[in-house]
Parts: structure tokens; sequence; C-alpha cells
């Protein structure tokens, strides 16, 4: 197999030195970061995440922060979704989208302050397109990368790990809200949220130099939990219908398609750039749309392309992430699947690496 080869464009993270001591055997790159991919093996850290917790270095999840008076306003001309009843201490997920309405980032937005917000970004450059919009308006606020990188706390046992390290307050936040936590002297971001359906954490750490402290007090105080380097796994998040930028949508795609149409208050999110465009695809609805699609008979092999749906010689969508459930002994997939066949129950064919196999859509995800 080919080597990656290592240089200051492929950063590492301030938690690098505890993935590598932890074993990890895989990476990929992520906003030109190493993101781990497993580390026993893909099955084990599965079942590890639903019965354990897991420490998971997701530094690559890179910050871009809004600083400054018209902080607020750009960050609603960035997403369709209404932010005005949002209070600081909230985190809002937001499909951020382009003058045509196409998806340029699902990320979660962090508001710190009325003037502070951070934008916790999938992979891309998200960054550039942000400040853009701020240049192009001549708005007055500050776009950057800040020192902040997430590491998460993964698995039914977060609660009990957290509270060793910052206190009972943890188990006070609410979902998809944070509070400010000290950790030796420091006040930290830590937010109940995750790229998982196991429950836990994310700590925003701000200050490279505290990522290994934190790191190793968390291991610590994890031993009596069984707790283990973990990273997000394939398996887990096609079950929960997790969707992953850059696999399972583009800028090809619209909110609407990818099942966030939920996220789209286009009559109220005055400024939004794409607002006009979505407002046409709401009205005339999407012809293609997110699906769960369980493909039948042995594991399929790894999805790195993109895979037809077919239904005789017709195509009908294409399967983006696929993987074998050991908990729902089947192969477990994300798709997108044109209307005339994306109702519940309805059969196909997808032609993978491994063959023709028979497939069903479902409406919704196995958890």
């Amino acid at each position: 197999m080919a080597l990656i080869a290592l240089s200051r464009r492929l950063r590492r993270t301030p938690f690098s030195e505890g993935v590598e001591a932890a074993g990890v055997k895989g990476y990929t790159v992520y906003n030109r970061m190493l993101l781990p991919t497993v580390f026993r093996t893909v099955q084990e850290d599965y079942r590890h995440l639903k019965e354990a917790v897991q420490l998971w270095d997701v530094a690559c999840e890179r910050q871009v922060e809004l600083r400054g008076p018209d902080a607020t306003r750009l960050m609603q001309m960035l997403t369709p979704r209404d932010l005005r009843n949002m209070q600081v201490g909230q985190c809002y997920y937001v499909p951020i989208v382009d003058e045509t309405g196409g998806m340029l980032n699902d990320p979660v937005a962090v508001k710190l302050a009325e003037d502070r917000w951070w934008i916790s970004i999938a992979d891309s450059d998200l960054l550039l397109w942000v400040k853009g919009i701020a240049y192009g308006y001549r708005l007055d606020v500050l776009v950057d990368e800040p020192d902040v990188s997430p590491l998460g706390v993964q698995g039914p046992k977060a609660d009990d790990v957290m509270a060793d390290v910052f206190g009972d307050a943890v188990r006070d936040i609410r979902f998809f809200r944070f509070a400010m936590l000290e950790f030796q002297g420091r006040k930290l971001a830590v937010a109940r949220s995750g790229y998982s359906k196991q429950g836990g954490f994310e700590i925003y750490v701000e200050g490279s130099d505290i990522g290994m402290p934190l790191w190793n007090a968390l291991m610590e105080a994890g031993k009596k939990h069984d707790i283990h380097a973990g990273c997000p796994n394939l398996i887990e998040r096609i079950e929960g219908g997790l969707l992953s930028y850059g696999n399972d949508m583009t800028d090809d795609n619209t909110p609407h398609e990818c099942g966030l149409g939920k996220f789209c208050n286009t009559h109220s999110a005055i400024g939004c750039v794409g607002r006009d465009a979505l407002l046409r695809v709401a009205k005339e609805g999407p012809v293609r749309q997110i699906r769960a699609v369980e493909i039948h008979g042995d594991a399929v092999p790894p999805c790195d392309r993109l895979w037809p749906i077919m239904v005789g010689d017709k195509q009908v969508g294409n399967i983006s992430s696929a993987a074998y459930s050991p908990d729902f002994a089947t192969n477990v997939s994300i798709g997108m699947v044109r209307m005339t066949h994306w109702d519940e129950g309805s059969e196909v064919d997808v032609i993978t690496p491994a063959g023709v196999r028979a497939a069903t859509v479902r409406e919704t995800f196995w958890i």
C-alpha cells in the first residue's frame, strides 16, 4: 500500500501524540489534517463505541470564527436556518449554502456571544467562502481560523468520564448546548454533541498547548470505564443516518435533497445568500433525496466511489456510503434516490464492486 508523505501542509493535531500511543492503524485527510479512521478494527471499534466510551481526536473539525459587530448578520447570511431565537450557549446544526442553494458545508454553529461565533466545519474550504462574503458586503467582522481543536468523548459512559474531569456540572448540559467549564485554570466550551448516536460531548480545546494534558486526564479518568481511543465509526454513522459532506452530499445538492429541509426557514431567514434559490426549491420540491438503503446478501466491500442504483436498465440513484452492520445483520447504506423510487419498500438493484445486489429503500435509518 502506498503511504501518504507528511508535510506541514498535512497537519498533525494537538492530540496526535496520544493517538499514536493508542495504536492508530489508519488515517484519512480532512481539512488538511489527520483524522484517525481505525484503531483495532472497524468492527471492534464499533462494538466498543456502543458499549463503553471513546476519546476522539476530531481536531480536523476546524473552526471558522466570526468576531465583531456584524458577526451575527454574517452568520445568518451563510445559512437558511433562522438564527434569530438562538441564544448564547446554544449549538445549531446549520446547512450552509451558496447563491444557487447548493450545500457548501453542514457544520455546527456555536454562539459564544452576540458578536462571536464558531462554525465547526466539515471537510471543505469554507473559510474562503466566509471571508469572501464578509469582504464583498463590507461587513465589520473578523473572519479567521482560531487555535481551537475539538476533542470528542463518545459512548454510553461518556457522562461518567467527563464528570471525573470537569465535575458533575457536565451532566446538566442539554443536547446541543454548551457550558464553559474549567480545566487546569482554563475555561473550555464543553458541548453535548458529537458525530455518533451513542451520546457524548465535544470539548472545544482553545489552545494547542493544553491538548495533551486534557487527553491524558481523560484517558486516566476513563480507565475504570474501559475508555479507548476511537474515531467516527463508518458502520455506526450509517446506521444513524449521519451524513458525511463530500461523500453523501456536495454543492450539487440542496438541503432539501439531503433531508435537511427542516433546517431551512427560507421565509424567515432574511439575508441568506441562497434564500431566493431555496424558495424555488421548497416550492417545487426535490426530485431526489437521501434515503437509507438496505443492500441484501454478504458484506459489501468499502464504498470508495458512487455505486449506481438501478431498476432494470434505468439508473435511479447512487449509493455513497455502505457497510455491513453486525447489529442489524445486513448491509446498511446511504443513497441519493429519485422520487420515483424513494418510497419505503421500493425494490432496486445496486451495482457494487462485488456484483449486482438486490436492495430495499427505507424511509428511516436504523438508529
